[in-house]
């Protein structure tokens, strides 16, 4: 059972940046399984089960991850330009 009180101490503890993803988060996982009643839940998902799960990350505005070190703000153009290359240049 949850524990209300708890999740709401919890919440305040995080920083404001943590909170902004954590709604952010609420409401991807709102719009998904609002999709969900609509449609019957089925243990495998299908290809349209992934489309609107797309359809969800796109409008969040979700772009990708990437691994790189923490001080990546001074140098992000190159290192995202490196990662890029190193994925798909096959040669």
């Amino acid at each position: 059972m949850l524990n209300i009180e708890q999740i709401q101490k919890d919440i305040n503890e995080l920083p404001e940046e943590a909170q902004t993803l954590l709604i952010d988060f609420i409401d991807v996982l709102k719009k998904r399984y609002s999709l969900a009643e609509k449609q019957e839940v089925k243990s495998h998902p299908t290809l349209s089960d992934r489309s609107s799960t797309l359809d969800i990350l796109k409008e969040s505005g979700l772009i990708g991850c990437i691994s790189a070190e923490s001080e990546i703000y001074t140098n992000y153009k190159s290192v995202i330009r490196e990662g890029l290359k190193c994925k798909y240049d096959h040669r």
